[in-house]
């Protein structure tokens, strides 16, 4: 008699305290195999050992990796607590397809209706983008920036084969800017919103586990 294969886990990786405390939900309910959370610490060194870390681990073979948390949007007209769904991720060191761009953003859309999802390249730095700076990324063509997803994608590839996406909340933009996270309104919205996306992510890796015809 066989048995099917166990599910495929699901890595969901963030930086920040405040992240973390936004995703730890004790209710996996909806979720199509086992979850983790990880917080990997901020900038891309501590994403990328984090991330290669936990992937060498058995019970982590073939994890699809999500990763998420806060981001300065680019665009002008972006809010706090705007989405933005990755359709790459970057940085100096290379380009990251993602996977399951379009049923995110559907999920995203019914998860959290009215809420705007902006969709584009996510680049990655390794400081916090003011000014100017925003700017000159912006003319790169990404629509918004944070520290950690490209690193966090670019060392799950190379760990091994699997599906990688990045969901990202605006928590500062150019008309926006914050100087601290959680501490005036537009932190407050973007933690709210980020709370609020999990079961989009458990449908993203459902979809995922579905047989291809």
């Amino acid at each position: 008699m066989s048995t099917q294969p166990a599910p495929a886990p699901l890595l969901i990786a963030c930086a920040l305290g405040i992240e973390h405390l936004a995703l730890r939900r004790r209710d996996r309910g909806g979720a199509g195999g086992p979850v983790t959370v990880l917080r990997t610490g901020m900038g891309p060194k501590a994403a990328e050992r984090s991330v290669t870390r936990l992937l060498a681990a058995p019970e982590c073979a073939g994890a699809a990796v999500l990763a998420t948390g806060f981001c300065a949007g680019l665009a002008p007209g972006m809010h706090p607590g705007d989405l933005v769904v990755a359709e790459e991720t970057r940085d100096p060191r290379g380009t990251v397809p993602c996977v399951g761009t379009d049923l995110l953003v559907k999920e995203l859309a019914r998860t959290l209706p009215g809420r705007p999802v902006h969709t584009g390249p996510l680049t990655g730095s390794d400081h916090v983008v003011r000014g100017q700076e925003r700017s000159d990324l912006r003319a790169t063509g990404a629509v918004a920036v944070d520290m950690e997803s490209a690193a966090t994608l670019l060392s799950a590839v190379r760990a091994g084969e699997r599906p990688v996406a990045a969901v990202r909340v605006v928590v500062d933009a150019p008309e926006h800017e914050l100087v601290r996270i959680g501490t005036v309104r537009g932190g407050i919205s973007a933690f709210r919103v980020l709370r609020s996306v999990l079961p989009a992510f458990y449908e993203w890796h459902r979809s995922l586990l579905l047989p291809r015809r």
